[in-house]
């Protein structure tokens, strides 16, 4: 074969370019003999085509067919023929032809391979194998059809997020990753350096700081695509490295910063997926979300609502009870509340064992709950099981206040801290969501922002306040008076944007008065000196004329995550670290030189063995 570079990729070929001669490169991903006849499926990025080599091909091509084996790397000449119609594959997009090999040439051979290239089992299910081993052959999971897809679909988010921002006068500005370290939510990882003994510098959780810098420089829209990191234990939607789409504004606020997140995000989806998002979406304040769903970051996909239940303290003398709802109520200071909450979980009594509802209050007790106490309400409208024994006779006030009827389970958590019962009740919430399928198949992606959130947080244990956010946020200005003096009830004027019971974005409006900011210093405990060291440079910035400015930065990972319907964000970025933040691919983080730790100016005192 004279010429190996591909004319046509393996998805461009139709029934109209039937007669002609084309040259396909890609990989081996099937290969079978049938009476004589080899059938080869040739894989790339772009589709798979099916090259016969038959009586129509040169003769040699019979033998060297036979030393063909998947995941080889082939040049492949051949005519394009159409498939009668009885032999069209509606399956594979080039299944209205086939290509007749006229020669075959090697480029690359495969070794026996670790596991299938998208292997099904008889029923169709795809062959997922285990997570280590993916990770260790990574470049040969990239090859999986659907791992192909997603970093596809990734690739076109990212495209359409700069489309996007750039047509509304954002600017794509980078950020240094060796940066001072500063407190924020997590550890820091951190960089020696080399030309100052004894320094370091950090990678950055955030672009934060310089961002709010480029809004003092003048550059008024700013956004990038940022790698961040965070020294912290990996999960599913979480690990050492991730992205975000960060994003600031200045001589703004937060409709205007809501509102641009909802255009990009409507044309990200329609562009990349072709579905229409709300031109508005949902917004609930903190409290009622906690209050009605348990959580700041609810799946609104399904309508099961939590309750206040504390009416039924007074209907009997069960005791567990009684501690929730002693100090009920808005007007108390959200860490001093109690809560008794319920959910009517409509027409499932009978569905419902002993034992499966023992699984309910398993999850309700790994986010702290005490217990999770039950009833149902059978047939004749009497309460039966769990604790019904307690609250008979009353099943008609108690079913006219929490809306319950025939059929319906009853379920509880009562605690001392109103958080922890609205979390624990909130997580069994998300359980039966998943249990019962509760989605609205309609609602696939359901956004919604959560606002008014606390902007002081008081810790038990070290006995002060601190931010539920970060030191930078703009409290709302109607608490600008009481800051020192109610600290609990102060609001911030801050926003999440929540997907399908995941945070997908966290901002706020930010602090651009030296004077505020040093209140806030003052209330979480931050000297002015330790300020200065911490954040001085941002400090010093203010001083010269900062414009009122604020943010938003959706978590690129998290968000095509969703978008593929995916559990992990190790199924949408191409190389991650597994859950002990390690890649078994290239076995980093692994040992270096010792003359490398020397020149470093460091000491380890303690080595894991090698």
């Amino acid at each position: 074969m004279e010429n190996t570079k591909r004319t046509v990729t393996c998805g461009d070929l139709r029934k109209a370019d039937d007669g002609k001669t084309v040259v396909l490169n890609g990989w081996i991903h099937r290969i079978r003999e049938h009476g004589g006849i080899s059938f080869i499926n040739l894989r790339d990025r772009y589709g798979i085509t099916q090259v016969v080599v038959d009586s129509d091909s040169p003769a040699n091509l019979a033998e060297l067919a036979k030393d063909l084996h998947m995941e080889y790397v082939v040049a492949i000449e051949g005519v394009v023929r159409a498939r009668p119609d009885n032999m069209i594959n509606p399956d594979m997009i080039t299944g209205e032809i086939e290509v007749v090999a006229k020669d075959i040439k090697v480029l690359g051979k495969s070794e026996t391979l670790p596991f299938m290239i998208d292997e099904v089992q008889k029923d169709g299910t795809p062959v997922i194998p285990n997570e280590d081993l993916r990770l260790k052959y990574r470049y040969l999971d990239l090859r999986r059809e659907q791992m192909k897809n997603n970093i596809v679909l990734r690739s076109k988010v990212t495209f359409a997020t700069r489309e996007y921002l750039t047509s509304k006068g954002f600017l794509e500005i980078e950020t240094p990753t060796f940066i001072k370290s500063t407190p924020e939510g997590a550890r820091d990882y951190l960089v020696p350096s080399r030309v100052h003994p004894g320094k370091f510098y950090s990678l950055p959780q955030s672009p934060q700081l310089y961002k709010q810098l480029l809004m003092v420089s003048g550059f008024d829209k700013y956004f990038q695509i940022a790698r961040c990191y965070r020294d912290e234990d990996a999960r599913g939607d979480r690990q050492p490295e991730f992205t975000q789409i960060d994003m600031e504004m200045s001589f703004t606020n937060r409709e205007e910063v809501l509102e641009t997140t909802e255009g990009m995000m409507g044309y990200i989806f329609e562009k990349t997926l072709g579905k229409k998002l709300p031109a508005h979406f949902d917004r609930l304040a903190w409290d009622d979300a906690f209050d009605f769903y348990g959580s700041d970051k609810p799946d609104l996909r399904f309508d099961l609502k939590m309750q206040d239940a504390d009416f039924m303290a007074g209907l009997s003398d069960f005791a567990a009870f009684k501690a929730g709802a002693s100090n009920c109520g808005r007007n108390i200071p959200r860490h001093e509340r109690t809560a008794l909450k319920a959910l009517v979980v409509k027409n499932v009594a009978d569905q419902y064992s002993r034992k499966k509802i023992e699984e309910l209050e398993g999850v309700a007790k790994k986010y702290k709950a005490k217990g999770l106490a039950w009833m149902k309400v059978n047939a004749e409208g009497n309460f039966e099981g769990g604790i019904s024994k307690f609250y008979s006779g009353h099943e008609a006030e108690i079913c006219s206040k929490l809306g319950a009827s025939k059929n319906d389970l009853l379920l509880f958590v009562s605690d001392e801290d109103w958080q922890t019962a609205c979390t624990a009740l909130g997580a069994v919430r998300k359980q039966l969501g998943k249990d019962l399928n509760l989605y609205n198949p309609e609602d696939e992606f359901h956004f919604a922002w959560i606002i008014d959130f606390p902007y002081f947080a008081w810790n038990a244990d070290e006995n002060h306040w601190e931010t539920e956010h970060h030191m930078f946020t703009l409290p709302q200005e109607k608490y600008w008076p009481t800051l020192e003096s109610n600290p609990g009830e102060v609001k911030g004027d801050l926003y999440d944007l929540v997907l399908n019971g995941y945070e997908l974005a966290s901002g706020s409006m930010r602090i651009h008065d030296p004077e505020l900011q040093q209140r806030i210093f003052k209330i979480v405990g931050y000297s002015q000196e330790r300020a200065e060291k911490a954040f001085g440079f941002l400090v010093q910035a203010f001083k010269y004329g900062a414009p009122p400015h604020g943010g938003i930065a959706p978590g690129l990972d998290r968000l095509v995550m969703l978008m593929c319907h995916e559990e992990s964000i190790h199924e949408v970025i191409a190389f991650p670290k597994n859950n002990l933040a390690a890649s078994p691919m290239d076995e980093c983080p692994s040992f270096v030189d010792e003359q490398m730790i020397k020149d470093l100016h460091i000491a380890i005192t303690e080595r894991e063995e090698e």
